[in-house]
């Protein structure tokens, strides 16, 4: 594959952006083959940047408010469902307070109050929905492992039908197949065809299968009768 196929393929295949193409160019299948290509960059051991913010290795997946600096507006102990409809009565209350300074005294201090409480409110609401990643995260897993589940079940099932069929056409060519004193009968009659066939001449009044024209007619007359 050649640096342009890997460059113009993603394109059609997914809707998310290409990455940069200086940067991909250098990951051609030649030039990992060559060992051209640079080595992924090392795990962070001890802490990183992320958004701009510091981020420690030992941070757990959804960090307190406490820890980012952010005044908690409600208890620690709490139902979610009626914290978030709380916070999203409190953002339409002072939306609507907001719109009221704007038309009555838009220079008025309060305006970067109010402005500094909505976004207080949205990230309470924000850090909330984050607190259900975790969960959500499970949930996709177990339906995906039921989705895995049910398919391997379904092809065990279609490999397990094709198995009895295929069984089922073995017995009846088992079935049909002659049993032993038969195939010795067979075996003594094909003897004296073989011997013919390999060479020697047959009589003029003799069928291939070595029995005698007249024997064979007089056979048939006895059977009509």
């Amino acid at each position: 594959m050649t640096d342009q196929q890997q460059i113009t393929t993603p394109q059609n295949e997914s809707a998310l952006p290409l990455p940069p193409i200086q940067y991909i160019s250098l990951y051609s299948d030649e030039n990992i083959r060559r060992g051209r290509s640079l080595p992924p960059p090392a795990i962070p051991r001890d802490g990183y940047q992320m958004f701009g913010f510091p981020m420690n290795m030992d941070d757990a997946v959804i960090r307190p408010l406490e820890s980012q600096k952010i005044r908690r507006l409600h208890p620690c102990n709490y139902d979610h469902r009626r914290e978030l409809k709380k916070l999203n009565h409190s953002i339409l209350a002072s939306f609507l307070d907001l719109l009221d300074i704007l038309i009555k005294c838009p220079e008025s201090p309060r305006r970067q109050e109010k402005l500094e409480d909505i976004t207080l409110l949205f990230i309470h609401m924000h850090h909330l929905v984050n607190e259900f990643r975790p969960h959500q995260a499970r949930e996709t897993l177990r339906v995906m492992l039921e989705m895995q589940k049910r398919q391997r079940i379904e092809t065990a099932e279609r490999f397990q039908r094709h198995l009895d069929q295929a069984l089922d056409v073995l017995q009846q060519a088992a079935q049909t197949l002659p049993d032993e004193s038969q195939l010795e009968l067979m075996n003594h009659l094909l003897i004296p065809q073989q011997d013919t066939l390999r060479g020697e001449e047959i009589p003029k009044d003799t069928d291939i299968s070595g029995c005698s024209i007249k024997d064979k007619l007089m056979c048939d007359i006895i059977d009509a009768m």
